[in-house]
């Protein structure tokens, strides 16, 4: 007769008990990454680009989650401005107290695929063998509404389809509170160079990265293509940061770390003498928050044939990925490598 009350008493705080922290990711990855059968016919073509779809992207950080409980945890930073989830993934050795902190983003430019995969490779590489006493976040996809819906022109053949922005047409990479008002007098020459958002951190992608912020990254990497640069702050002012030597030898290590091929790396609002980005993720992270940051523009470009001037997704995405992925996330290894070495001595590193 004591038996069935106490099974109820189980089955009651089972029933009871909080959902694991992973559990909505895993809930959802299950039923997203499936393809769908238009995904599934267009990846049997032999013209199907080689770069992870969105549901391929959950599928294999879904493998990571199920196969690294403890070290890789999943994290909904937030949703998008048409609610899709935006997951961040949490890479540590849970052996070794964490003691520094890298944040990785990629995907904040709809159709910059490349910046994904390296984002990936490198959550990847991470996962299986951890950086001691660093834990990274990794958002592999930042615009995942602008990221569907160029996965939708590619399923359809809009080959000339040019996306850069999220949902509410904003560019993300202008709508951050530092140096956001135009100041050079380039601005009245070359205006286009000059736009940013009229209310900052309006979007919901932009305020998941001002939120990052807030946690205090040891160091920032934000993904791009292309151009092949380390690109550093100040975006939006000729003024030299007054750490600039630090910022400098971050971008180094980066390049150090690529060998041949390796990109060069750069104060941002120098690349060109009119150019200037104004309310840019590096100067915010680093402004408002003091991270040492860089913009990665991954690829010196996917042009490699005339007619690829036609195709905006060629600009940025290159039909073979394989040395420009290894590039990238030997950039970012030389970072998270750099601070676990450290702690092995003082704890510092040049930047």
């Amino acid at each position: 007769m004591l038996l069935l009350p106490a099974l109820l008493l189980a089955a009651a705080a089972l029933a009871a008990a909080p959902d694991p922290p992973e559990a909505d990711f895993l809930r959802e990855a299950r039923r997203q990454s499936l393809l769908s059968p238009e995904e599934a016919a267009y990846r049997e073509t032999s013209t199907a680009e080689p770069y992870a779809l969105r549901a391929e992207v959950l599928g294999r950080t879904l493998e990571l989650v199920q196969r690294y409980p403890g070290r890789v945890m999943p994290e909904r930073l937030g949703r998008t401005v048409q609610g899709r989830s935006i997951w961040g993934f949490r890479v540590r050795d849970p052996s070794v107290p964490v003691q520094r902190t890298m944040l990785v983003f990629a995907s904040i430019h709809a159709l910059e695929w490349i910046s994904t995969e390296v984002a990936l490779a490198f959550l990847e590489q991470s996962a299986e063998r951890p950086p001691p006493g660093v834990e990274l976040m990794i958002v592999p996809i930042l615009n995942v509404d602008g990221r569907a819906r160029s996965e939708e022109d590619l399923l359809e053949g809009r080959t000339r389809a040019y996306r850069r922005a999220n949902a509410n047409g904003v560019d993300l990479n202008r709508n951050f509170s530092v140096h956001t008002e135009p100041r050079a007098i380039w601005r009245h020459v070359v205006p286009g160079y000059y736009e940013t958002a009229q209310t900052p951190l309006s979007e919901p992608e932009a305020q998941v990265i001002d939120a990052l912020g807030q946690r205090g990254f040891d160091v920032a990497v934000s993904l791009h293509a292309f151009g092949g640069f380390h690109f550093l702050p100040w975006a939006g002012s000729w003024q030299r940061p007054a750490d600039w030597p630090a910022l400098l030898a971050l971008g180094t290590a980066m390049q150090d770390g690529q060998g041949r091929g390796a990109y060069r790396p750069m104060q941002l609002s120098r690349f060109l003498f009119f150019f200037r980005g104004h309310g840019m993720e590096v100067d915010h992270l680093y402004g408002q928050y003091g991270i040492p940051s860089v913009l990665v523009e991954l690829t010196r470009s996917g042009v490699g044939r005339p007619g690829d001037l036609k195709t905006p997704f060629r600009w940025y995405n290159p039909r073979q990925p394989e040395r420009h992925r290894e590039l990238g996330v030997d950039a970012l290894r030389s970072v998270a490598w750099d601070m676990a070495w450290a702690l092995r001595t003082d704890g510092t590193t040049a930047w």
